[in-house]
């Protein structure tokens, strides 16, 4: 059986910052021999630091089960989990919430790491969480930015930045550079391809239409 990270619901509720938002995105995680885990995300555009949530339970209902609670950070060029006492969120899969001490007792814990690894990998809005976390750089033409034109072309640099172009050429005189998150903000569909390689690009023909990326 292969493993299965399932998205789940993502729930969204403005802050009082003018732009700021809570997002709290939830999925399951089905192992090789048929474990179950479930899991939430959670970070807000506008916090500093940037510091996400992330909630992973298993054994609902059994002795052994739990809900065990973490903070992702940034971590050089990526990320890391560090176990902490204050419940994020309840999962179906979870158990009792676990102090930071208790999940580091906890004989299925390096199977919860594996599970929060696997989730980042795969999730999509893990990935939209790891670029908010990192703040992602990308250039965008004048006209993508100004939404007078939908992205169609997307290059992920080699140098790690993101270029975000629309029917028209970049211009280097009127570029906007800003974070890649804000971006998804204002167009979800570039979850569908945020693990871009560096030097990765990808394209489609109009906006609703499904990507093609190379790289």
């Amino acid at each position: 059986m292969d493993i299965e990270v399932v998205e789940g619901t993502l729930v969204e509720v403005p802050t009082s910052a003018v732009t700021g938002m809570d997002r709290r995105a939830f999925g399951e995680f089905v192992g090789p021999r048929g474990e179950l885990a479930s899991y939430a995300l959670g970070w807000t555009t506008g916090a500093e630091p940037h510091v996400a949530r992330l909630s992973v339970g298993i054994g609902a209902g059994n002795p052994g089960g739990g809900t065990f609670h973490a903070v992702i950070f940034d971590h050089g060029d990526g990320h890391a989990f560090s176990l902490v006492d204050d419940p994020f969120e309840r999962v179906p899969e979870g158990g009792p919430h676990l102090t930071a001490e208790q999940a580091r007792a906890h004989g299925d814990l390096p199977f919860v790491w594996a599970v929060a690894d696997l989730v980042m990998e795969r999730d999509r809005r893990a990935w939209w969480l790891r670029h908010w976390l990192l703040g992602t750089t990308c250039v965008q033409s004048a006209e993508v930015f100004e939404l007078r034109e939908p992205i169609l072309r997307v290059q992920h640099g080699g140098d790690g930045v993101w270029h975000l172009l629309g029917a028209s050429d970049l211009d280097r005189g009127t570029a906007k550079t800003g974070h890649l998150h804000h971006a998804i903000d204002e167009d979800p569909s570039l979850l569908d391809i945020l693990d871009l390689p560096p030097g990765g690009s990808a394209t489609r023909t109009s906006a609703g239409s499904p990507w093609d990326s190379r790289g």
